[in-house]
């Protein structure tokens, strides 16, 4: 079978955020690998995006594993030998007292929230050329800490961390990427919480803020993108 060119590769795509992501670059005709650990809400997201059929394919993986990881990975590299943009969006958030969790959630958060875009990455590297574009979607947690989230914030600066030694790896090849620091958006992790709606901002606007970065020369990079409520953060 002959391999997709300029491929578009989105972890966590079944909802929230990473739906958003994949539905602004299906809208302007990539093709889309979409990941997730639900099978039920990968099938949802066929649905809802019947249009794109075409373009859209569906890979169910656990990237809380290592082994979730290597196989989307090899998935990929049975599928394309390019990949123009990689957005690691997989992520999970449990609340709770750093040194009071249990030690599983914190080991959970950075597997999920970390290690996911690091064995990605490691393992997908060949597939890189130059002007392709590598975004992690990290969170204001990556730069403050919040009280009832020291696993979650721990692991959110560690993507950051990670993002900015990628960049430094990546730099001299022309290979961009891009660390993404979304404040409150409304998702389901928001769900129960009686605020109104404006006061979060929505899931396109940080897909449109990607689109955005992805979209400027091939001598710019954004390195983040820092998105917040106009009223500021909850």
């Amino acid at each position: 079978m002959e391999k997709i060119k300029d491929i578009v590769v989105v972890t966590g795509a079944s909802r929230g955020i990473g739906k958003a992501i994949t539905k602004v670059f299906l809208e302007n005709g990539f093709t889309v690998i979409a990941s997730s650990k639900s099978t039920d809400k990968l099938l949802h997201l066929e649905a809802e995006f019947k249009a794109f059929q075409d373009k859209l394919i569906l890979f169910q993986a656990d990237l809380s594993t290592k082994d979730g990881c290597i196989s989307l990975a090899n998935f990929i590299i049975s599928k394309t030998e390019n990949i123009k943009v990689m957005v690691h969006n997989a992520g999970v958030f449990e609340p709770g007292s750093l040194l009071n969790e249990e030690d599983e959630v914190f080991e959970k958060l950075m597997i999920t929230n970390v290690y996911s875009a690091y064995y990605l990455s490691k393992y997908t590297k060949e597939l890189y050329q130059k002007n392709a574009h590598i975004f992690t979607i990290c969170s204001i947690a990556s730069i403050m800490a919040y009280e009832n989230s020291g696993a979650y914030t721990t692991s959110k600066f560690a993507l950051l961390g990670f993002t900015k030694s990628l960049r430094r790896e990546y730099m001299s090849k022309n290979i961009k990427v891009t660390a993404v620091l979304p404040g409150a958006t409304l998702t389901d992790s928001w769900a129960g919480v009686d605020l109104p709606a404006d006061r979060f901002m929505s899931t396109k606007d940080v897909a449109d803020c990607i689109w955005g970065a992805y979209s400027l020369s091939p001598s710019a990079n954004v390195e983040e993108i820092l998105i917040r409520p106009v009223l500021g953060d909850i």
